[in-house]
């Protein structure tokens, strides 16, 4: 049997099984969490400029964009989808290298919006593009990583997976859903390695890409569905050759979206153990950027690859330098979203302090990636004191989860700028309840 045949045979049989309570209060937590990123990433300028260009596809269609303006399906996708990833505040499952919810949970609400359906639908869809896609991604692993941007590549099957549950195909249309997903897959890191506005569209391609998928599956259109394992499949062309056997061995059982990691910071996710390090050392030792001579941080390669700028010029190149949000931890005691404003973008002292830090490769620490996120900060005073703590685990991660009342902080504290407080209230108390939810037509 192909993958893509293992993983429609568990969507197939998940569409008559109960959910376990604990499994469907996560996946109400990852719609939280993606509503929180969504608001602020709809001042982002890629999403203006997105809407601009898809003008003929919106104030029609019964799907919408976040904030009730009627879009057509694909279209909410994509323009929701890309709005969760732009703003850098998304959750990831640290074993697959993704961010699953940007796209799997914009395609799950167009989908659910499309067809009417309930909100124990809706959180089921996005549980089983969870399972599905966190899986593919683990099984590509580190050298997919090297070149892919996972969000778009893996993303498009969690797209693909929680639309195709949704529209309620079945298990022959799913397989042929995820093997048309596969040909679908894009985005490459390349794409942000300089300052670009492409890096949130992979995610709202990805949720896309898979609305589309599971719509032309529905219609009876087949894919090929040795697309995954063949010997010019995925695996060997963005890949290099992984083993297949096994990866529908734990669905069911072991529920990945459990083990999902919630944002505590904002920018890019491979900086955050760093700056947990970072504030560690300033709270434990009341340091004041003044009495810093050196930072030394030091971590695993991708982190380097990817948070890359030695000295931003832009607030988009400041949430992937390493230098800047240690050194705005230290100054300012937080990286939220007024880190990259341009008052503290250009602040003087956090300035000064980014020339004084270094970033490296621990080896030990890399081989330990994509398991483990960590980071080691050394910091050497100016008066000859030299302090170090090793973060071996970010804040948000399963092993340091945030609470449930951390989650709601976050969402009212992202949401509430956009929509005002009383909307947030009430959209946290209606999300709180989804699973009561007669329709998702907000």
């Amino acid at each position: 049997m192909f993958p893509t045949e293992t993983l429609a045979d568990y969507a197939a049989s998940f569409s008559g099984t109960e959910l376990p309570a604990d499994v469907m209060h996560h996946a109400k937590r990852a719609v939280i969490d993606w509503y929180a990123s969504v608001f602020p990433g709809l001042a982002c300028t890629v999403v203006g400029k997105l809407e601009s260009a898809l003008a003929e596809d919106l104030d029609r269609g019964r799907a919408r964009l976040i904030g009730g303006r009627p879009a057509t399906t694909r279209t909410a996708a994509l323009i929701n989808g890309t709005a969760a990833h732009a703003a850098e505040v998304d959750d990831s499952f640290r074993d697959a290298m993704y961010h699953p919810g940007a796209a799997t949970i914009a395609a799950a609400l167009a989908a659910a919006q499309q067809v009417g359906a309930d909100g124990r639908t809706f959180l089921r869809g996005i549980v089983l593009g969870y399972e599905i896609s966190t899986r593919i991604g683990v099984v590509l692993g580190r050298p997919h990583y090297r070149y892919w941007h996972n969000t778009g590549t893996v993303g498009t099957f969690g797209a693909t997976a929680a639309a195709g549950h949704i529209l309620g195909l079945d298990r022959s249309a799913f397989a042929h859903a995820l093997a048309t997903a596969a040909t679908f897959t894009a985005g490459l890191q390349q794409a942000f390695r300089l300052d670009s506005m492409s890096k949130p569209l992979h995610a709202g391609r990805a949720a896309e890409a898979g609305v589309l998928s599971a719509l032309l599956a529905g219609t009876g259109v087949t894919g090929s569905l040795d697309v995954l394992d063949g010997e010019a499949g995925l695996g060997r062309a963005m890949g290099e050759g992984p083993s297949w056997v096994g990866i529908g061995a734990t669905l069911g059982s072991d529920f990945h979206i459990k083990r999902l990691t919630f944002k505590n910071h904002i920018g890019c996710g491979h900086t955050f153990a760093a700056i947990d390090g970072a504030l560690a050392l300033r709270q434990r030792h009341d340091l004041a950027p003044d009495d810093i001579a050196a930072v030394r941080v030091a971590t695993y390669k991708p982190a380097l690859d990817i948070a890359c700028y030695g000295v931003p010029a832009t607030a988009n190149e400041a949430r992937f330098s390493f230098p800047f949000v240690v050194a705005a931890a230290l100054v300012h005691g937080s990286v939220r979203l007024t880190a990259y404003d341009d008052d503290k973008l250009w602040d003087p002292r956090t300035r000064a302090l980014l020339e004084r830090i270094t970033v490296e490769v621990e080896p030990e620490i890399d081989a330990a990636f994509p398991g483990q996120r960590s980071s080691r900060v050394e910091i050497t005073t100016r008066d000859g004191r030299r302090y170090e703590h090793l973060q071996a685990n970010r804040k948000g991660d399963p092993e340091d989860p945030l609470t449930d009342a951390e989650l709601h902080d976050k969402f009212i504290e992202l949401s509430a700028p956009v929509i005002g407080m009383d909307a947030a209230r009430a959209l946290l108390a209606r999300l709180c309840t989804l699973d009561d939810a007669p329709s998702l037509d907000w």
